[in-house]
């Protein structure tokens, strides 16, 4: 089996038909009508059914397709490392942020990398916290950046950057709106906007309540915290959010700081614990490492 019969059985099975298949290869439609053959003569099965120039994907062909794009992108992906390790700093690094995660200086981090090494491109992504480390694990991510760091993880490590506050968010209209501190018992009997179960917060918060000896009642589950700001601000409820996420809070909105217990949850990286970083990768985590202890010292 050769490479190029994969290459030329993809083409034809994305487009459907030998003709334009060639065109895009720039080869004789007589070639690749060739190479198809034998390489069904080989796996002893038909690919395609065939009408004319036109065809179709057998059941088995798209059985095979699924495994021949996957082979693919797995020599290309192995093909960009090589690349980067002969030029660290013409890397493709592929970087997940969590839904979760409301970090403002991460933009200002990777605008400044980005400044420092124009050669590096990205891949980004954003999903489920869950999500995002599964395919850091499946090694179709590099890095992922989260809230809270795990601490105890059997595929992935991860590097804490600092820790984030939370707050009580009320209307101002709100009773206990002018108080300068408030303890988590003191909102028990409140309805709370917040997020969906499963979303990594939504756990940390109930688990948090029934530490104290209470179950939360919620009147909205969702996971854009923007919705959750609007629907306290209309009076749905009080909610408990990070701090980044309270930029520019609206003028009926309030902050106060939680005691007893004070709330705070890591941000940081999660990367492969089972394989080595490539040379962009560890360029940026080296980077990001450095960009946030310099932030640390900025606001002590």
């Amino acid at each position: 089996m050769e490479w190029r019969q994969i290459l030329y059985f993809i083409e034809v099975a994305r487009h459907e038909h030998v003709t334009e298949a060639a065109h895009r290869l720039h080869v004789a439609q007589s070639a690749v009508s060739r190479q198809i053959n034998l390489l069904e003569a080989e796996l002893g099965v038909s690919l395609f059914t065939r009408e004319g120039r036109n065809v179709q994907l057998t059941s088995i062909g798209r059985v095979f397709l699924d495994y021949a794009e996957r082979a693919v992108a797995e020599i290309e992906q192995g093909i960009e490392k090589i690349e980067e390790y002969l030029n660290p700093e013409k890397g493709m690094i592929r970087l997940g942020f969590a839904t979760s995660l409301s970090a403002h200086t991460l933009p200002i981090a990777l605008s400044q990398f980005r400044e420092q090494y124009p050669g590096i491109r990205f891949q980004l992504y954003q999903a489920s916290q869950s999500s995002l480390i599964e395919q850091v694990e499946k090694g179709k991510l590099d890095i992922v950046f989260c809230a809270p760091v795990p601490k105890e993880h059997n595929n992935v490590d991860g590097r804490i950057f600092y820790r984030e506050q939370f707050y009580a968010i009320l209307p101002t209209t709100h009773p206990m709106s002018e108080q300068n501190f408030l303890r988590l018992d003191q909102l028990r009997d409140e309805l709370f906007v917040g997020f969906h179960q499963g979303h990594v917060l939504h756990e940390y918060f109930i688990k948090t309540c029934e530490q104290i000896g209470f179950q939360p009642k919620l009147s909205f589950e969702g996971e854009d915290i923007e919705t959750i700001k609007s629907l306290v601000a209309s009076g749905f409820g009080v909610a408990i959010l990070p701090e980044n996420a309270l930029l520019n809070l609206s003028l009926d909105l309030v902050k106060i700081p939680l005691v007893d217990p004070e709330l705070y949850r890591s941000v940081g990286v999660v990367i492969p614990k089972r394989r080595e970083l490539g040379p962009s990768e560890s360029l940026l985590l080296m980077f990001l490492e450095s960009f946030y202890q310099r932030l640390s010292r900025f606001g002590e």
